[in-house]
């Protein structure tokens, strides 16, 4: 049986700067062993599901944005910048960056957190369709849509960290 601490520590990170949901989903119930992707990303968005709107918010807000200021100092998390980078965001044109500011400045502005996308398979004309698109929802429906993005990337980081389906 895994401990708590080994649990936080391996899964501490997969909802962004966000250890509390690891911390509660090992105190919910335990996991069941073999550890696998699907087993952890199901006790880990119960968890986020479950939580205030207040701290959901706060797991939106811990996302960087995408292209951003972060991005540019070398401080994304590892997943972020692996992300990021796979999806081509680290080798944007000037005029393609300016657009990603725009974009980030204006949708935080609107909605009060960052434009969040599971950015795999994606490519940067993906992310700009997607970013221009949904800058036009309102906040309830982006709230929805942020969430359920921040699961799909827990659960792409948890299927790279468990990629055999169990450990």
């Amino acid at each position: 049986m895994v401990s708590r601490d080994e649990f936080v520590t391996r899964f501490g990170g997969v909802f962004e700067h966000s250890p509390f949901i690891a911390e509660r989903a090992y105190d919910a119930s335990p996991v069941d062993e073999p550890l696998t992707s699907g087993g952890v990303h199901a006790a880990l968005a119960a968890i986020f599901r479950a939580a205030s709107a207040d701290e959901r918010l706060g797991v939106l807000r811990a996302h960087p944005d995408l292209a951003g200021r972060l991005a540019i100092a070398g401080e994304l998390t590892e997943d972020s910048r692996k992300e990021q980078a796979g999806a081509g965001l680290d080798r944007l044109s000037p005029a393609e960056h300016a657009r990603f500011t725009e974009l980030n400045t204006a949708y935080v502005t609107k909605f009060g957190f960052p434009f969040i996308i599971a950015v795999k398979g994606l490519g940067k004309d993906d992310i700009l369709a997607a970013f221009e698109t949904r800058i036009g929802n309102d906040r309830d429906a982006e709230f929805a849509t942020a969430t359920a993005q921040v699961e799909k990337i827990a659960l792409l980081r948890l299927q790279s960290m468990l990629p055999d389906g169990g450990v």
